[in-house]
């Protein structure tokens, strides 16, 4: 495989702490790499190395010189003031973009539903996710980096996102490098692994899974090494211990070879652990929502968000949600803990419920942003039974990652997965026994995640969790409902699996025309004398199958293209000038074939948006 860019003894360091020390690695033709590691151990910093968007303090990158990266951050990098259709194709005409299939098929799967013609400012954080995600997909590379690329993505656009980047390039061609806590995609979309721990950077072959099982099994293996390596130790140590009665020229060489052995223990990576804490104890009721209907905010045309639904929480049930984006699932949790009342219904709560809400925002912590870490915790008690045993506010929060030093730290210093670690660790000392969690592996690494369900694996209370990471919720709830955006609640029996064969089946089932995005309104008929009734079903029918079929052949089309221009290329190189005139005649029927294809597609488009 064909190298196409790397770093060489990178080192980046920040005031006494080093970041990266040294690493040396590279991304060859073909790579599917996952990138994990803890919060604040270097990911995004090596990401942004390799895209050449920040300079080492020593080392260097290279790349082959043709390499084109693409790089996608995790801050707002758009322009507030541009168009959503400006700030993916620029001046480009709608029926110019549209030739292509590829753009085509990035454009329905990331933007169908945003206001083609909105401003960038106007738009939500996942909105504006997705539009970035759009303009960087559109465009031609040869690399392309992901830093965080499923954040504000429900379960549809992260499952479209993995069958795009599994069929963008051949096997053997291309490469991206993502760093996501979403373990089911990285186990989707991923070959390799590389894990980014104490300035370096430790390559696994698979993805996640695989990833956790030889991490497992290297951590078995260092755990004989070292556990051989004390047993010398503590022999060294024994006898250095018996006094000094033979302090000769040997004596002095077994306490060379004891400090060698002590000083060449590595030092212990920073282990987290989130015990079970106590919870308030819960009766036989828990919450219940009865024919509970909400109104649209803001709307007066009686448009309904929730139409009707009943929802009954049990003594320890673990219910898992999933949704479109706008469908209510945030709202839902708030009519849960009686943050909001609804327009009809009434919700009915035990009386020995204790709630406990993680937000998707964090704000809960903005009161306690001057105060530090150890501070906030002992403000909620001294002391905590954790798994049957009494902990200090300082044992706890060093169990949940927050070393001596970090414990002193100001709130608002904390990076965002550690702000969420503390948010969630306040929430768990308040002893709840209904916990709702609204997208929880938001900021999270994947070992904080790994925590995370450990302990919620062991949760005794009531357990309700809003998140588009699949892994999470097949792992921690044992059922799982869905919101669709018509004002109904439906139960999964097949789980996320089911929730996406129901979208598709939705959205090959009916026409989008809010916002007119050119995707899915663009070709209307608007000409004169297009009145009447509109096609029929069937009719519909034939013209998605159309779609599909010219999609197809244009895909193929693109490939012969493809490969007839790189052998023009090499014809021209023999010099052989009656085959290359052949080759012009063939490219030119393909050109011809394709222009007719397009106005198909156009026409069939065109009878789908009525």
């Amino acid at each position: 495989m064909a190298h196409l860019l790397g770093g060489e003894n990178l080192t980046v360091s920040y005031a006494t702490r080093t970041v990266l020390d040294g690493i040396t690695l590279g991304l060859e033709e073909g790579d599917r790499i996952g990138m994990v590691g803890r919060n604040g151990d270097g990911k995004s910093t090596l990401m942004r190395l390799l895209a050449l968007r920040s300079t080492p303090d020593s080392g260097r990158v290279t790349k082959r010189g043709d390499v084109n990266v693409g790089y996608l951050d995790q801050s707002d990098v758009l322009d507030g003031d541009l168009t959503v259709g400006a700030a993916i194709v620029g001046d480009q005409a709608d029926y110019e973009w549209a030739r292509n299939p590829q753009i085509r098929e990035i454009m329905g799967g990331l933007v169908s539903d945003v206001d083609w013609h909105a401003n960038v400012h106007a738009l939500s954080g996942g909105q504006k996710r997705r539009v970035a995600l759009a303009k960087l997909l559109i465009e031609d590379h040869d690399v392309i980096m992901l830093d965080e690329p499923t954040n504000h993505l429900d379960v549809e656009g992260v499952a479209w996102l993995a069958r795009h980047l599994k069929t963008r390039w051949r096997p053997n061609q291309g490469a991206f490098l993502v760093v996501t806590h979403d373990r089911w995609f990285l186990d989707e979309v991923c070959t390799k692994t590389w894990e980014v721990h104490d300035g370096i950077v430790d390559p696994f072959e698979g993805g996640y899974a695989a990833y956790v099982l030889a991490r497992a099994e290297r951590d078995r293996m260092a755990s004989v090494v070292e556990g051989k390596r004390q047993q010398l130790v503590k022999k060294e140590l024994a006898w250095l211990r018996r006094g000094a009665p033979a302090r000769t020229a040997k004596p002095k060489f077994r306490i060379e070879a004891a400090n060698a052995l002590i000083a060449d223990v590595p030092a212990p990576r920073d282990s987290m652990a989130l015990s079970k804490m106590a919870t308030a104890r819960q009766g036989k009721d828990v919450l219940d929502l009865e024919n509970i209907s909400l109104n649209f905010q803001g709307s007066d045309d009686g448009r309904k968000l929730f139409d009707n639904i009943t929802l009954r929480l049990a003594p320890g049930e673990r219910l898992g949600l999933v949704g479109v984006n706008g469908a209510g699932k945030t709202t839902l949790l708030k009519l849960l803990n009686g943050e909001i009342t609804p327009d009809a219904g009434r919700l009915k709560r035990g009386k020995t419920v204790v709630t406990a809400v993680l937000t998707q925002e964090v704000k809960e912590l903005d009161d306690v942003a001057d105060l530090r870490v150890i501070e906030v915790i002992e403000r909620e008690k001294r002391s905590f039974n954790v798994g049957g045993k009494e902990f200090t506010a300082g044992q706890l929060v060093e169990q949940l990652g927050f070393t001596n030093q970090k414990q002193w730290t100001p709130v608002k210093d904390l990076s965002g997965g550690e702000r969420r670690r503390l948010q969630l660790l306040r929430l768990l000392v308040g002893e709840p026994n209904v916990l709702m969690l609204d997208e929880p592996t938001n900021d999270l690494d994947t070992d904080t995640l790994a925590a995370v369900e450990d302990v919620l694996d062991g949760w005794p209370g009531t357990l309700v969790v809003v998140s588009h990471d699949r892994y999470l919720l097949e792992r921690v709830t044992d059922h799982q409902m869905a919101l669709l955006g018509d004002g109904k609640l439906r139960g999964l029996p097949g789980g996320v699996d089911q929730y996406l064969e129901l979208r598709e089946a939705a959205l090959a089932g009916s026409t989008v025309t809010g916002g007119g995005n050119p995707v899915t309104s663009a070709g209307q008929a608007q000409t004169a004398g297009a009145t009447g009734a509109g096609p029929s079903e069937a009719e519909k029918r034939e013209a998605r199958k159309a779609l599909n079929r010219i999609e197809r052949q244009l895909k193929k089309l693109d490939q012969q293209e493809k490969k007839l221009h790189d052998d023009m290329v090499k014809t021209t190189e023999v010099g052989d000038f009656d085959k290359l005139a052949d080759q012009n005649k063939q490219l030119k029927d393909l050109a011809d074939e394709k222009d007719t294809l397009e106005l198909e597609w156009l026409e069939s488009s065109e009878l789908l948006g009525d």
